[in-house]
């Protein structure tokens, strides 16, 4: 029940109803309806943007924002489970394969330095997941570069092992007439008399005593570079060019098997046993020369005998007698 309001009326001296007007109580409904329809709509606000009423729109939307993460952390373990296999990779190309070939390891910051200048992903600033999507770039630019680098790496070893293999087949490693056509070693590398003069002087080489005609067979691969008799002393004999610093010379040759500028292979027929040339009889006269200068050739024959037989040519090899030439 609403409250009836009263009024002074001075001039009869007595209260009276104050009747209100129609407009006045049009307007007071007018304002009702306007307020009630703000609370609704700071209402309908309100519950559009909480979590108790969603609209299908933002059920598709959630859903791929779930979709986008599981993504992105699907993504994220692929990049560590590739930079694991790289630093594992790295780390045996550091330790294992450039260590083997004699290569300066590669730092960190040659594989991965680069990525500091901070205008290299401008273009990826100003959203929402910057920062997500800049650490992820970052991660991917850092893993390429990090395997263009090992790439290269792996190329300089493969033509490392290439010239190690070439290396290899090029040293003189056997020796130059077989055991079982041998009649003894002469005389080895060393101070030694001179069969013509008995003076004591140094014998660049090993003589091999066997029969004329015997079989000389190239030590290492290499290309032939004399086969006369040019050199003063040693007669018929063959230079052999190997590579890598590496000549071998065979002297006193009854004849020859090979011509100059062929390419023969370890263990090819390139002359036979004789007595050409400054000799005193039928031997084969077997120098080594690495990098121009003349080292002792028993130090190569590990590549057709057994370490017994070695011990033995050895202790002939080092005994201070006369040599054959």
């Amino acid at each position: 029940m609403s409250k009836v309001k009263y009024y002074y009326d001075s001039e009869n001296l007595a209260y009276r109803k104050i009747k209100p007007k129609k407009g006045r109580k049009l307007g007071y409904f007018a304002l009702f309806l306007l307020a009630s329809a703000l609370f609704g709509f700071l209402c309908f606000v309100v519950l559009m943007n909480s979590t108790f009423f969603e609209t299908p729109k933002d059920k598709i939307m959630a859903r791929e924002i779930d979709n986008m993460k599981l993504n992105y952390a699907i993504l994220n373990k692929r990049i560590q489970d590739i930079d694991e296999v790289v630093t594992n990779l790295e780390d045996r190309d550091n330790n294992l394969y450039r260590t083997f070939f004699n290569a300066s390891p590669i730092n960190d910051d040659v594989r991965k330095g680069g990525f500091i200048n901070e205008n290299r992903y401008r273009e990826l600033a100003g959203f929402n997941n910057s920062e997500l999507v800049i650490n992820t770039t970052k991660r991917v630019d850092v893993i390429t570069k990090q395997l263009a680098v090992q790439s290269k790496s792996l190329d300089q070893i493969l033509s490392l092992a290439k010239a190690k293999d070439k290396l290899l087949s090029a040293i003189p490693a056997i020796q130059p007439v077989k055991n079982e056509d041998l009649k003894r070693v002469a005389s080895g590398f060393g101070y030694r008399s001179d069969p013509f003069t008995k003076a004591r002087k140094m014998h660049e080489g090993m003589d091999f005593t066997a029969k004329t005609g015997t079989p000389i067979y190239a030590t290492g691969d290499g290309v032939v570079k004399n086969a006369d008799n040019s050199a003063s002393g040693f007669g018929n004999h063959i230079v052999i060019e190997h590579g890598f610093g590496y000549e071998t010379l065979f002297g006193h040759l009854s004849k020859y098997n090979v011509r100059p500028g062929q390419r023969v292979k370890r263990g090819d027929i390139i002359g036979y046993v004789g007595s050409t040339g400054r000799s005193e009889a039928p031997h084969l006269h077997y120098e080594v020369h690495k990098d121009g200068k003349v080292v002792n050739p028993i130090n190569f024959y590990y590549g057709n005998i057994s370490a017994a037989e070695y011990i033995s040519i050895a202790k002939i090899a080092n005994q201070e007698n006369q040599s054959l030439d």
